[in-house]
């Protein structure tokens, strides 16, 4: 059986081991050494990744008992070789994980919510509560945790002996069996896990809150923390200033400053869409009434107006149809008709202009790839009203 270093010291990122198997599998090779300290997958965090010689580790799964490596080529069994982990990763992994058991304990101990899921991905974690917390009681329980970051308090990793565990009341999302590993923060929480964890609060750095949402009758949040949590406000300050910039106010307007461009906006589009109905109706009225079919094209009408325009032509002609874009990206177009099942003839008429769309007998719309003159006349010569021979 591989000997866990990552228990022993979660600090360790450089060792040596003796390459017991290394087998072909999917997409590469896995390895199983005598000793290791790469931490497989499990308890919410990912594997750890690096170097085993001149190998990328990928991946890490404890399964059945077995340590496998999995690798980008293969190892020869029963040679001894350096190993190096991403220490940068697992450093910003046990910051996080770590911060996350502050901000758990904290959460139950003021509140009796129980962590009942807690997934670490690339960009933040996740943690599942299952009761609701309000939005004061969050922010008391961030600063609480971050008080226990400031305190340094030192962090303990350990395997009680059986008679001393029944004695412990601790935290834990499922039933354990075997030996139990407890992670331990005096005064804020315990809590069996099994990944490697920072040796004091104070290098945790910060814990931060990010977002709150319901989640199956209670609550999940996500957090960063350390290094991952400076960052994050790196890019959230740099994005800030890049606001500032493009609105051309300090900083801490930048929400007033969006309001009253938000209102600006409202107004534009209440304006933009009277000048439109506006627009419609004087090219309504420029047609007169006809037994046969009248065709408009507009390069700026959006579908709203181009919607309204077809509703005020379908009344002097047999087919009004009306088309915005132009030749070179294409045309929306909407076709109307109080006497033409346009429905029926759909495929007739896309075939004609190049289109693809459909309807209601009374409109169709779609888009249509063909030139302006094409579509022109065809459209403006579409006398085939017969519905069945449309569609023979």
């Amino acid at each position: 059986m591989t000997e866990k270093l990552y228990d022993q010291d979660a600090y360790l990122h450089e060792f040596t081991a003796v390459v017991e198997s290394c087998e072909t599998v999917k997409n590469g090779f896995a390895a199983e050494l005598d000793r290791t300290a790469f931490f497989p997958e499990g308890g919410g965090q990912a594997a750890d990744t690096g170097w085993i010689g001149n190998a990328r580790v990928l991946d890490v799964q404890e399964t059945n008992g077995r340590i496998l490596h999995r690798i980008d080529r293969a190892l020869p069994v029963g040679e001894t070789v350096s190993c190096a982990l991403d220490f940068e990763q697992r450093r910003r992994r046990m910051q996080n994980h770590s911060g996350e058991h502050i901000f758990s304990g904290t959460v139950h101990r003021l509140y009796g919510l129980n962590n009942v899921g807690f997934h670490m991905g690339e960009d933040c974690m996740t943690v599942d509560f299952d009761g609701e917390l309000s939005a004061e009681e969050l922010r008391l329980a961030e600063d609480e945790a971050n008080a226990a970051v400031r305190e340094n308090l030192p962090i303990r990793c350990f395997f009680p002996k059986p008679e001393e565990l029944e004695t412990l009341s601790y935290r834990s999302k499922k039933e354990l069996e075997g030996a139990v590993r407890l992670v331990e923060i005096p005064g804020v929480d315990l809590c069996a896990c099994c990944a490697p964890h920072v040796r004091r609060t104070g290098e945790v750095m910060l814990v931060k809150l990010l977002t709150a949402e319901r989640h199956r009758g209670g609550v999940r949040l996500t957090l960063l923390c350390g290094l991952d949590a400076l960052a994050d406000y790196r890019r959230r300050q740099a994005e800030s200033s890049a606001v500032s910039h493009l609105l051309s106010v300090p900083k801490e307007q930048i929400a007033a400053a969006v309001k009253k461009q938000l209102e600006i906006q409202t107004q534009q589009k209440e304006r933009v869409a009277a000048l439109s109905l506006a627009l419609v109706q004087s090219m309504a009225d420029a047609f007169s009434e006809t037994a046969g079919n009248i065709v408009c094209f507009d390069a700026l009408l959006d579908e709203i107006a181009l919607r309204e325009l077809a509703n005020r032509l379908m009344t002097k002609c047999r087919i009004a149809a009306v088309f915005s874009g132009s030749d070179s990206e294409g045309w929306r177009y909407i076709i109307g008709s109080r006497s033409v099942d346009l429905h029926a003839a759909a495929k007739a008429i896309n075939a004609g202009i190049g289109g693809r769309g459909g309807g209601s007998p009374a409109m169709i719309q779609g888009r249509a790839g063909a030139k302006t003159e094409t579509i022109r006349g065809f459209m403006e010569k579409y006398t085939d009203l017969d519905a069945h021979n449309e569609n023979v």
